[in-house]
């Protein structure tokens, strides 16, 4: 029988993280804008996190039943540059910090004035009020030809519907707006008084042509707006242009850095656990989640149900995004009154016929089917069925929206030998990779790093900053052998699944 192996922990609060007097030169410092919170930490030529040099701001975006899904763009530059005035306004960096990065949730939106000041919220990937004009495209549109050149399906978490819902309901912020910005590219402006989008980030829109690097002219006029608009694009490697050296002065450490171009938290948090070959399939679990898997060649031909970033000339990152994944477990925890530890030991306990079957989209699905209107389902459930059991249904219908994706994935990227699954759920309710390695049928190998995603911008930067540099190896906590006796369980509840998804969700 397979069992559930454990290597030792080790993380960068302990062993994996290196004091200054130590750490290698050129250090890079990088800064994380997520779902929850704002984030900065420092990192050596290897890749290692600098003890001691991090900082981390909690936040929330502002939602609603109508689909808003927003935050306020100037408290995110403000605790970008509260994370830098704690981190790098330090003597003892001087000289030693050589690269800044900024790195976001993926397809974010801001509308700014000829005065550099934003004339809308923050759209975040989550907003899905553009459905009507997202059905609008989806009938002038061949989706699959879209799909194919720009890597992105038509849906509300990308820009073109976004744009079009903003001229048709906003007319005023619209024309207002002179220029349209992710989250890091705004935060760019306001620190630095220059900006541009890393290609990981205008892939992100859904208006970037994948073969060229360019924004895709047809996409543009489809979303009723012009490329002029729109940041200039830099590869990874390209440091911004013009940055005003009176505005970085505030920070001693950072006199000497190069300040590169945004990019999406997505391809950083691949890097950061390791993710950087064919051979490895990412699982990421934390607000919203995804699975990718980081390939050295354009492919002919993308799945229905995944999308494909650009990431430079010779790299794009493969995969499919999922909107709940620890928004589901909070669900859980609010609605059932379920805490983390009892949520932990549900995940524990053995599979039972009695759990409902779940679909798990609270806000919606993207891949692999794209429903951005697909909203959660319970089946199965009697007078008998607890909370407990409930609450088993969502972490399995977790699984199952992973299984999906992992199953078109597998059957694009033929060199895959390992799976890797890393960030906030995985840590909070580890028993849940049991599911998901016996879901999967394949074993799950457990990277518990924190703030992967801010070393997987280190990472990037260090690519043209220090490539000669060998990087350093976080351990894994352990591994999750998908168990035999679990597999014909399994199977059903996929069955299920499939047959739920067909009925309630497929064709929206």
């Amino acid at each position: 029988m397979s069992k559930h192996r454990h290597t030792p922990h080790r993380d960068d609060s302990t062993d994996f993280a290196v004091d200054l007097a130590e750490a290698q030169d050129p250090l890079v410092m990088t800064l994380d804008i997520g779902s929850t919170a704002s984030r900065g930490s420092l990192h050596d030529a290897a890749g290692t996190p600098v003890r001691g040099y991090r900082h981390k701001i909690p936040h929330a975006f502002t939602t609603g039943a109508d689909g808003t899904s927003v935050i306020d763009p100037d408290q995110v530059a403000e605790e970008m540059a509260e994370i830098l005035d704690r981190v790098c306004d330090r003597e003892e960096l001087a000289g030693r910090v050589r690269g800044v990065g900024i790195d976001s949730f993926a397809s974010s939106l801001v509308g700014v004035d000829a005065d550099d000041a934003a004339v809308t919220e923050c759209f975040t990937y989550g907003d899905s009020r553009c459905a009507p004009q997202l059905a609008e495209l989806r009938e002038e549109l061949d989706e699959r030809d879209v799909q194919q050149k720009m890597g992105a399906r038509l849906h509300t978490s990308y820009l073109a519907p976004r744009f079009r819902w903003l001229r048709e309901t906003r007319p005023e912020q619209f024309a207002a707006a002179e220029r349209w910005l992710s989250i890091g590219e705004y935060v760019w402006l306001q620190l630095l008084g220059t900006t541009a989008a890393g290609t990981a980030t205008a892939a992100w829109t859904g208006l970037l042509n994948r073969r060229s690097g360019n924004w895709d002219r047809r996409m543009l006029k489809a979303a009723g707006i012009t490329e002029d608009v729109l940041s200039p694009v830099l590869d990874p490697h390209e440091p911004l242009p013009d940055v005003d050296p009176s505005r970085v002065q505030r920070w001693r450490g950072l006199a000497e850095a190069q300040w590169f171009a945004p990019v999406a938290d997505g391809l950083c948090a691949n890097l950061g656990v390791g993710g950087a070959g064919e051979d490895t399939i990412v699982v990421s679990a934390a607000t919203s989640g995804a699975m990718r898997v980081l390939l050295h060649h354009q492919p002919q031909e993308i799945p229905a149900g995944l999308w494909c970033y650009r990431i430079d000339d010779s790299r794009c990152l493969l995969g499919g995004a999922l909107n709940d994944v620890g928004r589901a477990v909070s669900w859980l925890i609010d609605t059932l009154s379920l805490d983390d530890a009892v949520l932990n030991d549900i995940a524990a306990l053995p599979v039972s016929t009695d759990t409902p079957g779940v679909l798990p989209f609270l806000t919606g699905e993207r891949s692999t089917g794209w429903a951005g209107s697909a909203r959660a389902v319970f089946s199965d459930v009697s007078a008998a069925t607890d909370a407990p059991a409930m609450a088993r249904g969502m972490l399995e219908g977790i699984a199952g929206s992973y299984r999906r994706v992992s199953d078109e994935l597998e059957a694009a990227a033929h060199s895959v030998e390992r799976i890797v699954a890393a960030g906030r759920v995985t840590q909070e309710l580890p028993s849940w990779l049991q599911i998901l390695g016996d879901y999967l049928g394949k074993p799950v190998i457990h990277q518990t790093i924190k703030r992967s995603t801010c070393r997987g911008n280190a990472l990037l930067m260090l690519e043209s900053l220090a490539p000669d540099v060998e990087r350093s190896h976080p351990q894994p906590a352990g591994t999750y052998e998908p168990r035999e006796q679990t597999q014909d369980y399994y199977k059903g509840v996929h069955e299920r699944f499939e047959h739920l998804y067909d009925a309630l969700v497929a064709g929206r």
